[in-house]
Protein backbone atom coordinates (compact mmCIF):
# COMPACT_ATOMS: atom_id res chain seq x y z
CA UNK A 1 0.00 0.00 0.00
CA UNK A 2 1.06 3.46 -0.81
CA UNK A 3 0.01 6.99 0.60
CA UNK A 4 0.26 10.50 -1.08
CA UNK A 5 0.08 13.81 1.15
CA UNK A 6 -1.61 12.11 4.27
CA UNK A 7 -3.63 13.40 6.13
CA UNK A 8 -5.82 12.29 9.16
CA UNK A 9 -9.39 12.48 8.45
CA UNK A 10 -9.90 15.00 10.73
CA UNK A 11 -7.67 17.85 9.05
CA UNK A 12 -9.92 17.03 5.93
CA UNK A 13 -12.95 18.67 7.59
CA UNK A 14 -13.54 22.19 6.19
CA UNK A 15 -14.31 23.30 9.42
CA UNK A 16 -11.47 25.79 10.87
CA UNK A 17 -10.54 27.29 7.26
CA UNK A 18 -9.72 30.98 6.83
CA UNK A 19 -12.42 33.55 6.42
CA UNK A 20 -12.61 33.46 2.80
CA UNK A 21 -14.46 36.72 2.34
CA UNK A 22 -11.99 38.60 4.88
CA UNK A 23 -8.90 37.77 2.76
CA UNK A 24 -10.87 38.20 -0.30
CA UNK A 25 -11.79 42.12 1.36
CA UNK A 26 -7.83 42.58 2.52
CA UNK A 27 -6.68 41.62 -1.27
CA UNK A 28 -9.22 43.96 -2.72
CA UNK A 29 -7.77 46.77 -0.41
CA UNK A 30 -4.22 46.14 -0.90
CA UNK A 31 -4.95 46.28 -5.04
CA UNK A 32 -6.43 49.47 -4.65
CA UNK A 33 -3.70 50.32 -2.30
CA UNK A 34 -1.17 49.61 -4.94
CA UNK A 35 -2.97 51.00 -7.65
CA UNK A 36 -4.95 49.32 -9.28
CA UNK A 37 -8.47 50.99 -10.51
CA UNK A 38 -10.16 47.77 -10.29
CA UNK A 39 -9.98 44.27 -9.13
CA UNK A 40 -11.83 40.88 -8.80
CA UNK A 41 -10.22 37.90 -7.03
CA UNK A 42 -11.48 34.27 -5.82
CA UNK A 43 -10.25 32.71 -3.07
CA UNK A 44 -10.87 28.55 -2.44
CA UNK A 45 -10.62 25.60 0.39
CA UNK A 46 -10.88 22.19 -0.64
CA UNK A 47 -10.17 18.64 1.26
CA UNK A 48 -10.71 15.38 -0.18
CA UNK A 49 -10.00 12.15 -0.17
CA UNK A 50 -9.31 8.82 -2.26
CA UNK A 51 -8.79 5.36 -1.74
CA UNK A 52 -7.63 2.75 -4.35
CA UNK A 53 -8.12 -0.95 -4.74
CA UNK A 54 -6.39 -3.54 -7.06
CA UNK A 55 -6.61 -7.24 -6.91
CA UNK A 56 -8.31 -6.77 -3.40
CA UNK A 57 -5.71 -4.91 -2.32
CA UNK A 58 -5.62 -1.07 -0.74
CA UNK A 59 -3.06 0.50 -3.41
CA UNK A 60 -3.29 3.94 -2.16
CA UNK A 61 -4.85 6.32 0.26
CA UNK A 62 -4.55 9.52 -0.37
CA UNK A 63 -5.88 12.70 1.86
CA UNK A 64 -5.31 16.37 0.38
CA UNK A 65 -6.11 19.43 1.61
CA UNK A 66 -5.77 22.77 -0.86
CA UNK A 67 -6.23 26.37 -0.49
CA UNK A 68 -5.24 29.38 -2.72
CA UNK A 69 -5.96 32.87 -4.34
CA UNK A 70 -6.20 33.71 -7.72
CA UNK A 71 -6.11 37.62 -8.46
CA UNK A 72 -6.75 40.30 -11.71
CA UNK A 73 -6.40 43.73 -11.29
CA UNK A 74 -6.86 46.33 -14.04
CA UNK A 75 -4.98 49.47 -13.78
CA UNK A 76 -6.79 51.40 -16.56
CA UNK A 77 -7.52 48.92 -19.10
CA UNK A 78 -4.18 47.04 -18.88
CA UNK A 79 -4.48 43.57 -17.01
CA UNK A 80 -2.25 41.64 -14.68
CA UNK A 81 -2.91 38.27 -12.88
CA UNK A 82 -1.42 36.71 -9.99
CA UNK A 83 -2.04 33.52 -7.67
CA UNK A 84 -0.41 32.32 -4.55
CA UNK A 85 -1.29 28.46 -2.55
CA UNK A 86 -0.53 30.86 0.72
CA UNK A 87 -3.29 32.75 2.17
CA UNK A 88 -1.25 34.60 4.45
CA UNK A 89 -1.23 37.83 4.82
CA UNK A 90 2.42 38.80 3.53
CA UNK A 91 1.60 36.17 0.72
CA UNK A 92 -1.41 37.54 -0.45
CA UNK A 93 0.00 41.84 -0.62
CA UNK A 94 3.23 40.01 -2.33
CA UNK A 95 0.96 38.35 -4.96
CA UNK A 96 -1.46 41.73 -5.28
CA UNK A 97 1.67 43.82 -5.96
CA UNK A 98 3.32 41.28 -8.52
CA UNK A 99 -0.29 41.48 -10.53
CA UNK A 100 -0.30 45.30 -10.47
CA UNK A 101 3.44 45.05 -11.72
CA UNK A 102 2.36 42.46 -14.61
CA UNK A 103 -0.88 44.82 -15.15
CA UNK A 104 2.11 48.12 -15.35
CA UNK A 105 3.63 46.28 -18.66
CA UNK A 106 1.05 44.72 -20.33
CA UNK A 107 -1.30 46.54 -23.36
CA UNK A 108 -4.23 48.21 -22.81
CA UNK A 109 -7.08 46.52 -24.17
CA UNK A 110 -10.28 48.38 -24.33
CA UNK A 111 -12.36 45.30 -23.86
CA UNK A 112 -10.77 44.23 -20.36
CA UNK A 113 -12.37 44.78 -17.43
CA UNK A 114 -14.79 43.61 -14.80
CA UNK A 115 -18.27 41.94 -15.87
CA UNK A 116 -21.14 45.01 -15.72
CA UNK A 117 -22.88 45.98 -12.20
CA UNK A 118 -25.85 45.50 -13.63
CA UNK A 119 -25.61 41.50 -14.31
CA UNK A 120 -24.02 40.42 -11.34
CA UNK A 121 -25.93 38.05 -9.07
CA UNK A 122 -28.06 40.08 -6.24
CA UNK A 123 -29.87 38.52 -3.29
CA UNK A 124 -29.70 35.49 -1.50
CA UNK A 125 -28.30 32.13 -2.63
CA UNK A 126 -30.79 29.62 -3.69
CA UNK A 127 -30.18 26.39 -2.18
CA UNK A 128 -29.12 24.18 -4.90
CA UNK A 129 -28.10 21.17 -3.47
CA UNK A 130 -24.90 21.48 -4.02
CA UNK A 131 -22.78 20.70 -0.99
CA UNK A 132 -23.68 17.28 0.37
CA UNK A 133 -20.48 16.27 2.46
CA UNK A 134 -19.89 12.27 2.85
CA UNK A 135 -18.06 11.41 5.70
CA UNK A 136 -16.50 8.45 4.84
CA UNK A 137 -14.32 6.22 7.30
CA UNK A 138 -11.72 5.15 5.23
CA UNK A 139 -12.25 1.65 6.38
CA UNK A 140 -15.67 1.73 5.00
CA UNK A 141 -14.41 3.41 1.51
CA UNK A 142 -12.17 0.29 1.21
CA UNK A 143 -15.21 -2.28 1.49
CA UNK A 144 -16.85 -0.05 -1.31
CA UNK A 145 -13.90 0.13 -3.73
CA UNK A 146 -13.38 -4.36 -3.14
CA UNK A 147 -17.20 -4.71 -3.27
CA UNK A 148 -17.33 -3.09 -6.67
CA UNK A 149 -14.33 -4.76 -8.10
CA UNK A 150 -15.75 -8.11 -7.40
CA UNK A 151 -18.73 -7.57 -8.84
CA UNK A 152 -16.74 -6.70 -11.87
CA UNK A 153 -15.37 -9.91 -11.82
CA UNK A 154 -18.23 -12.43 -10.82
CA UNK A 155 -19.37 -10.71 -14.45
CA UNK A 156 -17.57 -13.52 -16.53
CA UNK A 157 -14.73 -15.98 -15.87
CA UNK A 158 -12.81 -14.27 -18.57
CA UNK A 159 -12.00 -11.66 -16.79
CA UNK A 160 -8.89 -11.73 -15.45
CA UNK A 161 -7.38 -8.65 -14.22
CA UNK A 162 -8.12 -5.42 -12.74
CA UNK A 163 -6.98 -1.63 -13.55
CA UNK A 164 -8.82 -1.11 -9.71
CA UNK A 165 -11.42 0.65 -8.19
CA UNK A 166 -11.51 3.86 -6.07
CA UNK A 167 -13.46 5.63 -4.36
CA UNK A 168 -13.25 9.51 -3.70
CA UNK A 169 -14.80 12.09 -1.87
CA UNK A 170 -13.90 16.27 -1.90
CA UNK A 171 -15.37 19.00 -0.34
CA UNK A 172 -14.58 22.76 -1.34
CA UNK A 173 -15.80 26.34 -0.31
CA UNK A 174 -14.82 29.34 -2.38
CA UNK A 175 -15.56 32.89 -2.38
CA UNK A 176 -15.29 35.38 -5.68
CA UNK A 177 -15.02 39.26 -4.98
CA UNK A 178 -14.37 42.29 -7.01
CA UNK A 179 -14.22 45.91 -6.34
CA UNK A 180 -17.55 46.68 -7.97
CA UNK A 181 -18.90 45.61 -4.57
CA UNK A 182 -19.70 41.78 -5.36
CA UNK A 183 -18.61 39.02 -3.04
CA UNK A 184 -20.03 35.73 -2.66
CA UNK A 185 -19.64 32.02 -3.03
CA UNK A 186 -20.62 28.65 -1.03
CA UNK A 187 -19.41 25.16 -0.31
CA UNK A 188 -19.75 22.14 -2.91
CA UNK A 189 -19.02 18.55 -2.93
CA UNK A 190 -18.63 15.47 -5.07
CA UNK A 191 -18.42 11.81 -4.78
CA UNK A 192 -17.47 9.24 -7.24
CA UNK A 193 -17.04 5.56 -7.62
CA UNK A 194 -15.21 4.16 -10.63
CA UNK A 195 -13.64 0.71 -11.53
CA UNK A 196 -12.14 -1.13 -14.77
CA UNK A 197 -11.35 -4.39 -15.58
CA UNK A 198 -9.66 -6.45 -17.81
CA UNK A 199 -10.79 -9.59 -19.96
CA UNK A 200 -9.33 -12.35 -22.30
CA UNK A 201 -9.72 -14.85 -24.67
CA UNK A 202 -8.17 -16.59 -27.23
CA UNK A 203 -8.48 -13.58 -29.78
CA UNK A 204 -6.58 -10.71 -26.93
CA UNK A 205 -7.54 -8.86 -24.23
CA UNK A 206 -9.69 -6.07 -24.22
CA UNK A 207 -10.84 -3.39 -21.31
CA UNK A 208 -13.23 -1.51 -20.17
CA UNK A 209 -14.48 0.52 -17.00
CA UNK A 210 -17.66 2.57 -15.55
CA UNK A 211 -17.87 4.66 -13.08
CA UNK A 212 -20.74 6.94 -11.09
CA UNK A 213 -20.46 10.87 -9.79
CA UNK A 214 -22.67 12.82 -7.68
CA UNK A 215 -22.64 15.66 -5.08
CA UNK A 216 -22.83 13.52 -1.99
CA UNK A 217 -23.30 9.78 -1.41
CA UNK A 218 -26.98 9.80 -2.27
CA UNK A 219 -27.24 9.57 -6.16
CA UNK A 220 -24.37 7.09 -6.63
CA UNK A 221 -25.13 4.03 -8.26
CA UNK A 222 -24.29 1.39 -5.70
CA UNK A 223 -20.96 -0.36 -6.33
CA UNK A 224 -22.50 -4.09 -7.38
CA UNK A 225 -24.33 -2.33 -10.14
CA UNK A 226 -20.79 0.25 -11.22
CA UNK A 227 -18.68 -3.63 -11.06
CA UNK A 228 -21.43 -5.05 -12.83
CA UNK A 229 -21.81 -2.46 -15.22
CA UNK A 230 -17.90 -2.63 -16.06
CA UNK A 231 -17.91 -6.09 -16.26
CA UNK A 232 -20.42 -6.28 -18.65
CA UNK A 233 -18.75 -3.64 -20.76
CA UNK A 234 -15.42 -5.22 -20.67
CA UNK A 235 -16.80 -8.94 -21.83
CA UNK A 236 -18.77 -7.24 -24.39
CA UNK A 237 -15.72 -6.10 -26.44
CA UNK A 238 -14.11 -9.76 -26.46
CA UNK A 239 -13.99 -11.13 -30.09
CA UNK A 240 -13.78 -7.52 -31.69
CA UNK A 241 -13.40 -7.46 -35.94
CA UNK A 242 -12.54 -4.94 -38.25
CA UNK A 243 -15.04 -3.70 -41.14
CA UNK A 244 -14.19 -3.05 -44.48
CA UNK A 245 -14.37 0.72 -45.36
CA UNK A 246 -18.03 2.27 -46.16
CA UNK A 247 -20.50 4.65 -45.32
CA UNK A 248 -23.38 4.15 -42.74
CA UNK A 249 -25.31 5.23 -39.88
CA UNK A 250 -23.76 6.07 -36.66
CA UNK A 251 -25.27 5.85 -33.20
CA UNK A 252 -23.02 7.68 -30.30
CA UNK A 253 -23.87 6.02 -27.29
CA UNK A 254 -24.74 7.78 -24.30
CA UNK A 255 -20.91 7.93 -22.77
CA UNK A 256 -19.93 9.45 -26.24
CA UNK A 257 -22.84 11.53 -27.02
CA UNK A 258 -21.76 14.05 -25.08
CA UNK A 259 -18.95 14.65 -26.74
CA UNK A 260 -20.76 16.35 -29.94
CA UNK A 261 -22.68 18.68 -27.52
CA UNK A 262 -19.39 19.50 -26.41
CA UNK A 263 -18.21 20.84 -29.90
CA UNK A 264 -20.85 22.85 -30.78
CA UNK A 265 -20.23 24.61 -26.97
CA UNK A 266 -16.83 25.36 -27.85
CA UNK A 267 -17.91 26.29 -31.35
CA UNK A 268 -20.62 28.76 -30.28
CA UNK A 269 -18.24 30.00 -27.44
CA UNK A 270 -16.79 33.57 -27.19
CA UNK A 271 -12.72 33.03 -27.43
CA UNK A 272 -13.49 30.73 -30.69
CA UNK A 273 -15.96 33.26 -32.64
CA UNK A 274 -13.83 36.52 -31.92
CA UNK A 275 -11.09 35.18 -33.05
CA UNK A 276 -13.01 33.48 -35.95
CA UNK A 277 -11.90 30.50 -35.69
CA UNK A 278 -14.74 28.56 -35.46
CA UNK A 279 -16.81 26.31 -37.93
CA UNK A 280 -20.02 28.14 -36.32
CA UNK A 281 -19.43 31.56 -36.95
CA UNK A 282 -22.29 33.73 -37.10
CA UNK A 283 -24.63 31.03 -36.66
CA UNK A 284 -27.27 32.87 -34.15
CA UNK A 285 -30.35 32.31 -35.98
CA UNK A 286 -29.05 29.80 -38.40
CA UNK A 287 -30.00 26.12 -38.61
CA UNK A 288 -27.11 23.83 -37.46
CA UNK A 289 -28.91 21.05 -36.43
CA UNK A 290 -31.66 18.78 -37.69
CA UNK A 291 -35.25 20.36 -36.51
CA UNK A 292 -35.87 18.04 -33.76
CA UNK A 293 -33.31 19.14 -31.60
CA UNK A 294 -33.44 21.15 -28.53
CA UNK A 295 -31.04 22.01 -26.22
CA UNK A 296 -31.75 24.20 -23.06
CA UNK A 297 -29.30 25.14 -19.94
CA UNK A 298 -30.66 24.85 -16.99
CA UNK A 299 -28.28 26.54 -14.39
CA UNK A 300 -30.17 26.11 -11.43
CA UNK A 301 -30.72 22.15 -11.45
CA UNK A 302 -30.79 20.65 -7.93
CA UNK A 303 -28.08 18.33 -7.14
CA UNK A 304 -26.33 18.35 -11.14
CA UNK A 305 -22.70 18.55 -11.76
CA UNK A 306 -22.51 22.05 -13.41
CA UNK A 307 -25.55 24.41 -11.61
CA UNK A 308 -24.41 27.80 -10.40
CA UNK A 309 -26.32 30.64 -9.11
CA UNK A 310 -23.51 32.83 -10.99
CA UNK A 311 -20.36 32.57 -12.92
CA UNK A 312 -17.07 32.74 -12.12
CA UNK A 313 -17.47 36.74 -12.61
CA UNK A 314 -20.79 37.06 -10.57
CA UNK A 315 -22.80 37.43 -13.46
CA UNK A 316 -26.63 36.02 -12.96
CA UNK A 317 -27.09 32.93 -14.37
CA UNK A 318 -30.55 31.73 -16.12
CA UNK A 319 -32.08 29.09 -17.88
CA UNK A 320 -33.10 29.86 -21.81
CA UNK A 321 -32.60 27.93 -25.01
CA UNK A 322 -29.37 27.06 -26.46
CA UNK A 323 -30.74 25.36 -29.93
CA UNK A 324 -34.69 25.72 -30.44
CA UNK A 325 -35.51 23.56 -33.52
CA UNK A 326 -32.22 23.14 -34.48
CA UNK A 327 -31.67 26.93 -34.40
CA UNK A 328 -28.92 28.21 -32.35
CA UNK A 329 -30.42 31.09 -30.37
CA UNK A 330 -27.60 31.86 -28.52
CA UNK A 331 -24.00 31.81 -27.90
CA UNK A 332 -21.38 31.07 -24.58
CA UNK A 333 -19.86 34.30 -23.29
CA UNK A 334 -18.20 35.93 -20.75
CA UNK A 335 -17.80 39.59 -20.34
CA UNK A 336 -14.97 39.72 -22.42
CA UNK A 337 -15.70 37.93 -25.00
CA UNK A 338 -19.20 39.47 -25.11
CA UNK A 339 -17.40 43.06 -25.25
CA UNK A 340 -15.22 42.06 -28.36
CA UNK A 341 -18.60 40.71 -30.26
CA UNK A 342 -20.13 43.69 -29.06
CA UNK A 343 -22.77 41.43 -26.80
CA UNK A 344 -24.00 40.91 -23.05
CA UNK A 345 -22.16 38.47 -21.14
CA UNK A 346 -24.71 35.09 -20.83
CA UNK A 347 -23.19 33.78 -17.69
CA UNK A 348 -20.82 31.42 -18.93
CA UNK A 349 -17.59 32.66 -17.80
CA UNK A 350 -16.11 29.05 -16.49
CA UNK A 351 -18.33 27.02 -18.76
CA UNK A 352 -21.47 26.15 -19.12
CA UNK A 353 -24.35 25.11 -17.25
CA UNK A 354 -26.58 21.41 -17.39
CA UNK A 355 -27.12 21.49 -20.88
CA UNK A 356 -30.46 19.37 -21.24
CA UNK A 357 -31.02 17.99 -24.62
CA UNK A 358 -34.43 17.15 -25.39
CA UNK A 359 -34.90 13.11 -26.00
CA UNK A 360 -37.30 11.09 -27.76
CA UNK A 361 -39.51 8.04 -27.27
CA UNK A 362 -36.66 5.26 -27.84
CA UNK A 363 -34.39 3.91 -25.78
CA UNK A 364 -31.15 2.50 -26.79
CA UNK A 365 -32.29 -0.61 -27.50
CA UNK A 366 -34.72 1.07 -29.58
CA UNK A 367 -32.55 3.35 -31.61
CA UNK A 368 -30.54 0.15 -32.45
CA UNK A 369 -33.69 -1.20 -33.89
CA UNK A 370 -34.54 2.11 -36.16
CA UNK A 371 -30.82 2.27 -37.19
CA UNK A 372 -31.18 -1.39 -38.92
CA UNK A 373 -27.53 -1.63 -40.01
CA UNK A 374 -24.61 0.07 -39.14
CA UNK A 375 -21.68 1.40 -36.04
CA UNK A 376 -22.42 1.80 -32.25
CA UNK A 377 -19.88 3.95 -31.01
CA UNK A 378 -19.11 3.38 -27.19
CA UNK A 379 -15.46 4.85 -26.91
CA UNK A 380 -13.73 7.39 -29.12
CA UNK A 381 -10.39 8.18 -28.88
CA UNK A 382 -7.92 11.40 -30.21
CA UNK A 383 -8.84 14.80 -30.54
CA UNK A 384 -9.86 14.98 -34.17
CA UNK A 385 -12.09 17.56 -34.02
CA UNK A 386 -10.77 20.46 -36.66
CA UNK A 387 -12.86 23.59 -34.86
CA UNK A 388 -11.89 25.99 -37.90
CA UNK A 389 -13.74 23.90 -40.49
CA UNK A 390 -15.66 21.45 -39.05
CA UNK A 391 -14.13 18.60 -40.18
CA UNK A 392 -14.31 15.10 -37.82
CA UNK A 393 -11.89 12.34 -37.79
CA UNK A 394 -11.78 9.84 -34.59
CA UNK A 395 -10.45 5.98 -33.74
CA UNK A 396 -13.31 4.56 -32.09
CA UNK A 397 -14.31 1.37 -30.54
CA UNK A 398 -17.70 0.29 -30.42
CA UNK A 399 -20.06 -2.85 -32.31
CA UNK A 400 -21.35 -3.65 -35.74
CA UNK A 401 -25.17 -4.11 -36.21
CA UNK A 402 -27.31 -6.07 -38.36
CA UNK A 403 -31.13 -6.52 -38.86
CA UNK A 404 -31.62 -4.25 -35.81
CA UNK A 405 -29.01 -6.53 -33.74
CA UNK A 406 -25.73 -6.00 -32.04
CA UNK A 407 -23.78 -8.88 -34.33
CA UNK A 408 -20.32 -8.16 -33.34
CA UNK A 409 -17.57 -5.69 -31.36
CA UNK A 410 -15.58 -3.60 -33.83
CA UNK A 411 -11.89 -2.24 -33.30
CA UNK A 412 -9.47 -0.63 -35.35
CA UNK A 413 -11.92 2.02 -36.69
CA UNK A 414 -11.87 5.76 -38.01
CA UNK A 415 -15.43 7.53 -38.15
CA UNK A 416 -15.02 10.77 -40.35
CA UNK A 417 -17.28 13.62 -41.32
CA UNK A 418 -17.77 17.13 -40.98
CA UNK A 419 -19.64 18.46 -37.73
CA UNK A 420 -22.40 20.44 -39.45
CA UNK A 421 -23.37 17.53 -41.37
CA UNK A 422 -23.48 15.04 -38.49
CA UNK A 423 -25.67 17.93 -36.48
CA UNK A 424 -28.11 18.27 -39.30
CA UNK A 425 -28.11 14.40 -40.29
CA UNK A 426 -29.12 13.63 -36.71
CA UNK A 427 -32.20 11.66 -36.96
CA UNK A 428 -32.89 10.56 -33.80
CA UNK A 429 -32.11 10.76 -29.68
CA UNK A 430 -32.37 8.21 -27.16
CA UNK A 431 -34.60 8.40 -23.51
CA UNK A 432 -31.30 6.88 -21.71
CA UNK A 433 -30.00 10.20 -20.73
CA UNK A 434 -26.88 10.51 -19.24
CA UNK A 435 -26.76 13.24 -16.52
CA UNK A 436 -23.18 12.37 -14.89
CA UNK A 437 -21.73 15.31 -17.03
CA UNK A 438 -22.68 18.80 -17.42
CA UNK A 439 -23.80 17.86 -20.82
CA UNK A 440 -27.13 15.80 -20.52
CA UNK A 441 -28.20 13.96 -23.40
CA UNK A 442 -29.06 10.40 -24.45
CA UNK A 443 -27.72 7.96 -27.36
CA UNK A 444 -27.37 10.07 -31.05
CA UNK A 445 -28.50 8.35 -34.04
CA UNK A 446 -26.65 10.15 -37.08
CA UNK A 447 -27.77 9.08 -40.49
CA UNK A 448 -24.49 8.24 -42.38
CA UNK A 449 -21.19 8.47 -41.64
CA UNK A 450 -17.97 7.19 -43.35
CA UNK A 451 -15.76 4.35 -41.86
CA UNK A 452 -12.44 3.61 -42.49
CA UNK A 453 -11.46 0.05 -41.40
Amino acid sequence: MTSKTVLSPSQTSTQNTPNLQEIAQFALERAKAAGATAAEVEISTSVGQSVAVRLKEVETIEYNRDKGMAITVYVGQQKGAASTSDLSRDAIIRTVEAACTIAKYTEADEFSGLADPARLFKGVLPDLGLNQPWVLPVDDAIKIAVECEAAAYAVDKRINNSEGASVSTHTADFVYANSNGFMNGYPTSRASLSVAVIASDANGMQRDYWYTSARGQVGLESAAHVGKIAGQRTVARLGAKRIATCDAPVLFDNTASGSLIGSFVGAVSGSSLYRKASFLQDSVGQQVFSPLVQIREEPHLTGASSSSPFDGEGVATAPRDVVRDGIVQGYFLGSYSARKLGLQSTGNAGGNHNLQVKSGELDFTGLVKKMGRGLIVSELMGQGVNMVTGDYSRGIAGFWVEGGEIVHPVEELTIAGNMKDMYKGIVDIGSDVNKTGSKHIGSVLIDRMSLAG
